[in-house]
């Protein structure tokens, strides 16, 4: 770029909340040229609001759209279909290509083991999210399907629950958040990197969030700590309790906290088996840096260390010298090698379109008044619904107590398209209950039919208040 000349227009600072995660420091302190502010800033805007930043329903825009597809397509009670055919169908909605699609399927997947609640049933190699080299196999080999717990997110979906929007191409709508009926935001663990900024938010034990979510709305100071004491990984692992590491994370949104693998000793091979590993590391790069440790000195307790993985879980066996004590041995290797390691979080969110860092106890709060909202437009769906039909039945109920006149306006009405205003201006009523009452069946008018719609109209009634 030229350089810039000392009287071009430069774009001032923003002031932006303390809450609200900007650019770069870098990119915020320094002039930007008008070429720079006018490319730049709406690809990274983009960046932000339509790729990497989850929303409170806990997705990004990928992965939202790959389940809504999965959903049109049945997928939430058929059979499984190949991978390839839910991909293609999704590209309707995400136009950047089949590999990005297929990549989210992969890390959404109970193979993959990626979630503490997957939410695509898979079958085939989805790869493994602790292992580096371990390839998913291609889309034309697997097979998936929605999980059971995805009727929790698309539970309210018909019923005005959310906004729809046009796709890229405005053939098809789809849903700008989807209406998970649990905090789904802080179950499911996320990351994502966009233009100057990140998110990466840790997983929580299911039960513990539901409930403190429900102490939270019964009690808006309750003590999270007591009922949510840490977060959860699917690969397992210990953390190394500090509540004080933990209560800033709640609080602030921002921090980290250790986790460690699980291992035992078996003294009949005299070896050591890990069995949960970090969920920030791989079972290959763990392997590598004993590997690397035990060539040059540094561990000479270890006669070899290996992968055992298979199908029935995971395990990294590590052969010990003799006389080698096994205690010391792991303080060693959590001390110098990945099996041991740190998850820094940054609670990263879009809300209303805009990042926000949030504690735990402000992300329940929004998801709290954003799932209210949910279930307000639901209920307003189906009291207009019933609303609606009472305005039919009321239209019917008049015509019933005068059955005889109103065949008898049908009867002496010339033309087809004469009836509908006939009957509208016999009855008193509007059109569309003229409509509706013009399409009843002829079997229909007898004293059965008349008095099970007149029992509707009051069972209608008493639902409605």
């Amino acid at each position: 770029m030229k350089k810039k000349n000392s009287d071009r227009k430069t774009s001032q600072r923003p002031q932006l909340p303390d809450n609200v995660v900007g650019l770069h420091a870098e990119v915020l302190e320094q002039p930007i040229c008008d070429t720079l502010e006018t490319n730049y800033m709406p690809y990274a805007m983009s960046v932000i609001v339509s790729r990497s930043i989850p929303e409170i329903d806990g997705f990004k825009p990928s992965h939202r759209k790959l389940l809504y597809t999965m959903y049109t397509m049945g997928l939430l009670k058929g059979v499984k279909t190949k991978s390839a055919n839910i991909v293609g169908q999704t590209m309707r909605l995400n136009p950047h290509g089949d590999a990005a699609i297929y990549e989210t399927m992969v890390r959404l997947s109970k193979g993959n083991g990626a979630l503490l609640h997957p939410f695509v049933d898979s079958k085939g190699n989805f790869g493994k999210v602790y292992s580096r080299d371990m390839a998913y196999a291609a889309s034309r080999y697997t097979e998936a399907k929605l999980d059971a717990i995805c009727a929790e997110l698309f539970r309210d979906i018909d019923a005005d629950a959310v906004d729809f929007v046009d796709n890229y191409d405005a053939t098809v709508k789809e849903p700008t958040l989807l209406p998970t009926t649990f905090p789904n935001i802080l179950v499911s663990a996320n990351m994502g990197i966009a233009v100057g900024m990140a998110s990466n938010i840790c997983g929580f034990n299911l039960r513990e969030i539901c409930a403190v979510t429900e102490a939270l709305i019964k009690k808006p100071d309750a003590d999270l700590l007591e009922l949510l004491p840490a977060p959860d990984f699917p690969t397992g692992g210990e953390i190394l309790y500090d509540p004080a590491e933990i209560a800033e994370i709640y609080e602030t949104g921002r921090g980290s906290f250790r986790v460690r693998g699980k291992w035992r000793y078996v003294k009949e091979g005299n070896l050591i088996e890990i069995y949960e590993i970090p969920y920030t590391t791989t079972t290959e790069a763990i392997v590598d840096k004993i590997a690397e440790l035990a060539r040059a000195g540094k561990l000479r307790e270890v006669a070899d260390v290996r992968d055992e993985t298979d199908l029935s879980g995971l395990k990294l066996t590590v052969d010990l010298k003799r006389g080698a004590d096994p205690e010391k041995l792991m303080q060693k290797l959590f001390r110098l090698t990945p099996l041991q390691d740190a998850f820094g979080c940054n609670f990263n969110i879009l809300i209303a379109g805009m990042p926000r860092v949030m504690g735990v106890r402000e992300i329940l709060q929004e998801w709290t008044a954003w799932r209210t909202e949910c279930i307000r437009r639901r209920i307003y769906f189906h009291l207009q619904k019933k609303k609606d039909k009472l305005h039919l039945l009321h239209g019917l109920g008049k015509i019933l107590l005068d059955i005889d006149r109103a065949i008898a306006i049908i009867r002496e009405t010339e033309s087809e398209s004469e009836v509908i205003p006939n009957l509208m201006i016999g009855f008193g009523i509007d059109e569309i209950q003229a409509e509706f009452v013009a399409e009843i069946k002829l079997r229909n008018i007898n004293k059965e039919y008349i008095l099970k719609q007149t029992k509707a109209i009051s069972d209608l009634e008493k639902e409605i208040k």
